[in-house]
């Protein structure tokens, strides 16, 4: 099963007088890099929300935002004064630069800017926190989802990749016989051209099957063919691993680069060369992998 590391997750719910909604979207990355945005009195239970999202998804340049307004009842809500400073004297010296205006309602746009007002710390409550808690948890279920629906499109385009170079792969073997013919006759006009009559025939049929013994691909259409398979066999896990696809396209990599380097061939470099554009094709698509 294959997994998109992108998605995205929204769950809303009321707690109180408050509306509350999560929303978490992911993107690529190596390993899980989680960002968390929420209002400061949240701050203290970020840690226990991390925990929460890193049980959930496993990699990707994740962002959590908690966003709680207030629908109803008493505001509780305090300003942050220092926060409030910052804002006027960046504010206020950005608009002296000229390119400002005058007459600058400052206290309107401070009030206007984010995280100015605060919910006092005495108004959060366990039962509150365990609701947003659950939201987390829809949320990171839905991105989930939506990683799972994403990878449906990834697996069939991955398959049908693989399957490109492999039939690729059966195409190496007509061209077997005019390739090696060829290696031969090069060799023996090389010869000629440099030594006329002078070289032993014995002598240059025995150096010949020793450069054609190098130059065997056998070994690499079988690893080749294998590689392919482990590639499939991966994709048909109940565990997405895109590190591990990426592992094996290299080891495709190497076999068909060694083809390549060995084919002496016009037609099975064409070859070689499709199969490096399919090739190039997987590894974007691992890059989304999860």
């Amino acid at each position: 099963m294959i997994k998109s590391m992108t998605g995205y997750g929204k769950a809303t719910g009321d707690y109180k007088d408050k509306k509350i909604t999560v929303e978490i979207k992911s993107l690529n990355s190596k390993n899980l890099d989680l960002f968390v945005r929420s209002q400061s009195v949240y701050k203290e239970k970020e840690i226990e929300a991390r925990k929460l999202v890193s049980t959930k998804l496993e990699r990707g340049k994740v962002e959590l935002n908690i966003q709680v307004e207030n629908v109803g009842g008493s505001l509780k809500n305090e300003i942050n004064q220092e926060l409030a400073q910052q804002y006027y004297s960046e504010i206020k010296a950005l608009n002296e630069t000229g390119i400002g205006q005058e007459n600058v309602d400052y206290l309107g746009m401070i009030l206007r800017m984010p995280d100015v007002f605060v919910a006092s710390a005495d108004n959060l409550e366990d039962e509150e926190w365990e609701a947003i808690l659950n939201l987390i948890d829809e949320a990171s279920d839905k991105l989930d989802q939506f990683r799972m629906d994403e990878g449906k499109s990834l697996e069939d385009d991955l398959r049908l990749r693989i399957k490109n170079i492999g039939d690729l792969l059966e195409m190496v073997d007509p061209h077997e016989a005019s390739r090696i013919e060829g290696i031969k006759e090069r060799m023996r006009k090389s010869l000629q051209d440099n030594f006329s009559n002078e070289a032993d025939e014995n002598r240059f049929e025995q150096e010949l099957i020793y450069y054609i013994e190098k130059l065997d691909i056998s070994e690499e259409k079988v690893r080749l063919a294998n590689h392919l398979n482990y590639f499939a066999e991966n994709i048909d896990l109940p565990k997405s691993n895109g590190k591990k696809l990426g592992f094996i396209g290299q080891e495709i990599g190497r076999e068909i680069n060694t083809l390549g380097s060995k084919s002496y061939n016009s037609e099975l470099q064409k070859i070689v060369v499709q199969m490096k554009d399919e090739l190039e094709k997987i590894k974007e698509q691992v890059l989304n992998v999860l």
